[in-house]
Order: C-alpha cells, then sequence, then structure tokens
C-alpha cells in the first residue's frame, strides 16, 4: 500500500465534486474499457528492456482526457502534475506522470493502427445508445512560436493579422493562434 501524499490528503479533505470530477466519474462508469484495452493491446510496446512502459489503461485514459477537455501534449502533462483528479482517473500517481513525448508517442501509435478514431467512435457510440452525448470543450493554449521579422517578406510590407509580443527583453513577431 502506497503512503498518502500531502496532495492526497489536501484532495480528500474537498467538500465539493467539480464538473470536471462528476464527468470524470461519469465516463470511468459508461465507457467500455475492456474493450478498448483489448483493441490496443497487440500494439501496444510490452516494456521488455529499459524502463518499464506505463499501464495501457492508464495511456488510455491520459489520451480520452486529452481529447476531451482539448489539452496539447505539453498541457496535458502539466495538466496531471497539477490536478488530483485528473491523476486519479488515470490511475497515476506524482511519482510517475507520462512525459510529453510518451503522451505524443501513444497518440501516434493510435493513429499509425489506425485505432484513435475507432476508440472516439466506441465512445460516442456507447453513449449514444445510453442518450448521452458528448462534445469537446477547448482550453486555450497560447504560446510564442519564432518568426521572421515584420518586413522580411515578399513585399516587404506587414502583415496586417500579425503583431509584436515582448516577453522579458526579448521581442517576438507573429500571429496569436
Amino acid at each position: 500500500m502506497k503512503q498518502m501524499t500531502f496532495a492526497d490528503a489536501e484532495y480528500a479533505g474537498k467538500r465539493k465534486q467539480t464538473r470536471k470530477e462528476l464527468f470524470l466519474i461519469e465516463m470511468d462508469q459508461v465507457v467500455p474499457w475492456t474493450g478498448l484495452v483489448a483493441l490496443i493491446e497487440p500494439h501496444y510496446p510490452k516494456g521488455e528492456g529499459g524502463r518499464p512502459a506505463y499501464p495501457l489503461m492508464a495511456m488510455l485514459r491520459v489520451h480520452l482526457m486529452q481529447n476531451w477537455f482539448g489539452y496539447s501534449d505539453p498541457a496535458m502533462e502539466e495538466a496531471l502534475y497539477e490536478t488530483t483528479i485528473l491523476r486519479q482517473f488515470a490511475g497515476l500517481s506524482l511519482e510517475r506522470i507520462p512525459d510529453e513525448t510518451t503522451i505524443l508517442n501513444f497518440r501516434r501509435l493510435l493513429e499509425k493502427h489506425e485505432l484513435a478514431a475507432g476508440i472516439l467512435a466506441v465512445i460516442n457510440g456507447y453513449l449514444g445508445d445510453r442518450g448521452l452525448s458528448l462534445r469537446q470543450g477547448t482550453i486555450v493554449d497560447a504560446t510564442l512560436i519564432h518568426a521572421p521579422s515584420s518586413t522580411k517578406n515578399q513585399d516587404g510590407k506587414r502583415d496586417p493579422e500579425m503583431h509584436q509580443t515582448k516577453k522579458g527583453n526579448q521581442y517576438y513577431f507573429g500571429s496569436a493562434t
């Protein structure tokens, strides 16, 4: 048995269940987890040699939360560190959280074997049979992207959709998307 962390102790004392928490509890009950794991398992690495692979169930749950809440790979990694309910839903502890590259590699594995769309279709069909529907949420993840300076285009003119941003003493020019 693992010792309770301070984060777990603090979380255990809270009184209100959030909408995200209630949503994850409901998804835990209605999603056909064993069928989805069986679908992915033949393609999932066994972790022989080197560092052991993360449990398939945990990676599947991380992938689905990423889709449901609109997280990028880096944002999903950070959310797992920051949010207890997301870690609990995935069955992970703070000692071992998948990094953004691991999350990306799992998504690529699903895409390579054409499983990603099928998984979401199975879940949506399963929810539809129970009179439920799922709409994807959006979380804006603003990131500064390096772009050429404002007047180094072919016409020598500034793009009206671009603007500059200052971070520290460094200026960046580019789109806000």
